[in-house]
């Protein structure tokens, strides 16, 4: 969905004030709100958290893996809130229970059809800049998995049904698949 005022600066209060049940991210004082996720959403985001957060136990990591709705704030700012599908955050310092204060480590957003141009674009300027390290957009609908390592600052594509390295854990991959 479109932001709902290009006129207006909203700030997080404004999300906080919403209905219950309703859902909404923030992005340059933008509002846009967020349709609930289909069942191909779902179970993508379901194996994907499930695969990191089994090689985080069994290699006896620090990192979080945390799936949406869970509230990432990049900047020090009113103006921006994110929920991304999976935040990896590997400095529980930035933890609290609002949720990250400051860039995750590692970002995964699944797209939706009222997400494309928001996870593509939008989110991709800000992750980038707020110092995420790495970013996955996995699009159900293109088949495709892209991967912005920022630190390298390298993009890469992969097929589903193809390994994906993790760049932030050594001799790690998922084989994502719809």
């Amino acid at each position: 969905m479109d932001a709902i005022s290009k006129d207006a600066i909203y700030t997080i209060q404004d999300i906080y004030a919403l209905p219950d049940g309703e859902r909404a991210e923030l992005i340059d004082g933008q509002i846009y709100y967020m349709a609930p996720p289909g069942w191909k959403h779902q179970k993508l985001l379901n194996f994907i958290i499930t695969e990191i957060n089994l090689y985080i136990r069994n290699h006896n990591g620090n990192c979080e893996a945390l799936p949406a709705p869970f509230a990432v704030f990049l900047n020090k700012d009113e103006r921006n809130y994110l929920e991304p599908d999976i935040s990896v955050i590997c400095n529980a310092s930035k933890l609290d229970e609002k949720g990250c204060h400051g860039a995750p480590d590692w970002v995964i957003e699944i797209v939706s059809p009222t997400s494309r141009v928001r996870d593509y674009y939008h989110k991709l300027i800000k992750y980038g800049t707020a110092g995420v390290r790495e970013y996955w957009i996995v699009d159900p609908e293109t088949r495709i998995t892209t991967v912005y390592t920022f630190e390298q600052d390298t993009v890469e594509q992969y097929r589903f049904g193809q390994d994906v390295p993790a760049g932030i854990f050594r001799g790690f991959s998922i084989r994502v698949e719809s």
